[in-house]
């Protein structure tokens, strides 16, 4: 009796002190580390970013190895043929930053140049194949931060890419069914078909070399941004545009220019927010729906119930059809971002949920505020013993883009021209509508679900994250942060739960397999249409607090890894 009684008494004593590194009650444990932490989706780019930190280099240096690296290593989504946006906080200026690099449309681009006689919209050309292309942006905005930020040398950074290429590494099982299962679009194109598809299929534990490719980094790391977009490269890529049948001239490439933008900021709590805006539709959107949630008490709702799913979903719909009008490229339209993340907006809205009520999406019109990004997307996230924090994403929109491999450089471009409007309710094919506003014009930057995030405390740092997954991209973001502010989670519980995700247009709640069937069922009692769906997120995080770095790299993505110096 007296030992029963010892053992009960032991398992009554609390195993973990407050003070413990690890959250007690986590079911997954992330990463940790004292120095700094890298968290990509590749986990060979991952040791490539937190090496250079190791080396003394800082979070932006380890930044532009990572997006070189990952365009070797993480064919699919990494690149130097895409765009993207990086958010930055520099702790020697005690501000952030926000770059846009996204692609742009090339100078012979047309409103009407996927339609047909007819007036209908050719999808396939305006997501495969030459006329796909957007003027990439990823090597001038890597170029752009370290001209401003970067310690290292630029040709140090791109060396670990080099070597990756030059060398090749060993594809996993995750790369091999990207690949395998992209046969039949893909094989279509000569160039890729050369480098990807030498034995068909693609066998695990293959080592793939791209020659071609380390050829072009050697340029780039040599000449720096000139070596893209002026040059060789850059008239390769012109001359087979020209053979295609393309639109890119060397003009656009010369002529191309990323854009420093103010961040968008918000509050939600006690906590500060500041993420991209435009062209980015994530950033604005993501406050919105925090200034609508906090009317609501959440945490008596309780995580993942149907009453929060549901609210969620609500306030997801609002959202995305104010997605559907105002969001565009602020440099041809004039987005009314104070009026979507005015907190009265937000309460007005709040004030048209019921809960437990739904409202038809018909019902949902964008608000009176003046008077899908492909799955294969990819995000980093870098913090250094500096104080620098970077949340970058970038793409290429489709799994390896348009499939059009420049000849002779081992580039694959993007199918970026496809984020535009084709025709006005003709939806891209993430399903995600919109209006005027995105209208394909020359020079002019496609809109972008894209949400690279930081979260501040008392003016530090304390979170950064985002994800792939087109269209879904912004309600993974929202649901990991209110995990990690709301319901206290370890950002690793915050990641691997289920997510849902409404996007107005179709009306329907999108659950992620393994949300409670229960739950499922009270929801579609409350009358919202509900579908199980496979992830199509990754969110890779990382957060810093008592002096240590915590970094995870979604599962959901089988190479995903975080790993500090």
């Amino acid at each position: 009796m007296k030992i029963r009684k010892i053992f009960l008494s032991l398992l009554l004593v609390p195993l973990f002190i407050e003070s413990s590194i690890f959250n007690p009650q986590s079911i997954v444990h992330p990463q940790v580390n004292e120095n700094g932490m890298v968290v990509s989706q590749h986990y060979l780019a991952t040791n490539v970013g937190a090496q250079i930190l190791h080396e003394g280099g800082n979070a932006y240096d380890a930044s532009i190895a990572v997006a070189f690296a990952l365009a070797v290593v993480l064919p699919r989504a990494g690149n130097i043929g895409g765009g993207g946006f990086m958010v930055m906080y520099d702790k020697e200026t005690d501000e952030s930053f926000s770059i846009d690099y996204r692609e742009i449309a090339p100078a012979l681009a047309t409103k009407d140049m996927y339609l047909n006689e007819d007036g209908s919209v050719n999808k396939r050309r305006a997501r495969e194949g030459i006329l796909s292309i957007g003027v990439p942006g990823t090597v001038y905005g890597m170029w752009e931060v370290h001209k401003k930020f970067g310690s290292l040398e630029w040709k140090k950074l791109l060396q670990p890419a080099i070597n990756l290429a030059e060398e090749g590494f060993i594809m996993t099982p995750f790369m091999v069914d990207a690949l395998n299962s992209r046969y039949e679009k893909l094989s279509n194109y000569k160039n890729f078909k050369k480098i990807f598809y030498k034995k068909y299929p693609v066998q695990i534990n293959k080592r793939l070399v791209q020659s071609e490719l380390a050829k072009t980094l050697k340029i780039i790391a040599k000449n720096g941004v000139k070596g893209f977009y002026e040059g060789q490269v850059a008239n390769k890529i012109a001359q087979d545009m020209r053979n295609r049948g393309g639109l890119i001239s060397t003009q656009d490439l010369q002529n191309y220019r990323p854009v420093w933008r103010k961040p968008i900021n918000g509050n939600f709590k006690e906590y500060e927010i500041v993420t991209m805006g435009p062209p980015s539709s994530g950033g604005i959107h993501i406050i919105q729906m925090l200034n609508i949630l906090e009317n609501f008490n959440l945490q008596e709702l309780g995580h993942n119930s149907a009453s929060y799913a549901s609210l969620l979903a609500e306030v997801m719909k609002f959202a995305y059809a104010d997605r559907s009008k105002y969001l565009a490229d602020p440099d041809f339209f004039d987005v009314p971002v104070s009026q979507l993340i005015s907190k009265n907006y937000g309460k007005a809205i709040s004030k048209k949920i019921n809960l437990n009520t739904v409202t038809p999406s018909s019902e949902i019109l964008p608000g009176n505020v003046i008077p899908f990004e492909s799955e294969d997307t990819t995000h980093f996230s870098v913090a250094d013993s500096f104080g620098n924090v970077v949340s970058n994403t970038y793409t290429l929109n489709s799994g390896y883009g348009s499939g059009v491999v420049i000849e002779g450089t081992g580039i694959i471009m993007n199918n970026e021209m496809d984020d535009f409007v084709s025709a006005p309710g003709s939806p891209n094919q993430f399903g995600l509508l919109g209006g005027e506003a995105n209208k394909i014009e020359p020079f002019k930057r496609p809109l972008s679900s894209m949400t690279p995030t930081l979260v501040f405390k008392d003016s530090i740092p304390i979170i950064a994250t985002g994800s792939p997954g087109g269209s879904v991209i912004i309600t993974a973001v929202l649901q990991f942060i209110l995990n990690v502010l709301v319901f206290d989670m370890e950002i690793s519980d915050a990641t691997v739960v289920p997510r849902i995700h409404h996007q107005w247009d179709p009306d329907i709640l999108f659950l992620e397999k393994g949300f409670d069937i229960n739950h499922a069922k009270k929801i579609e009692d409350f009358g919202q249409r509900t579908l199980i769906t496979r992830p199509r997120t990754a969110l890779e995080s990382l957060e810093i607090k008592d002096s240590l770095f915590y970094g995870y790299g979604d599962t959901r993505r089988p190479d995903s890894s975080a790993k500090g110096p």
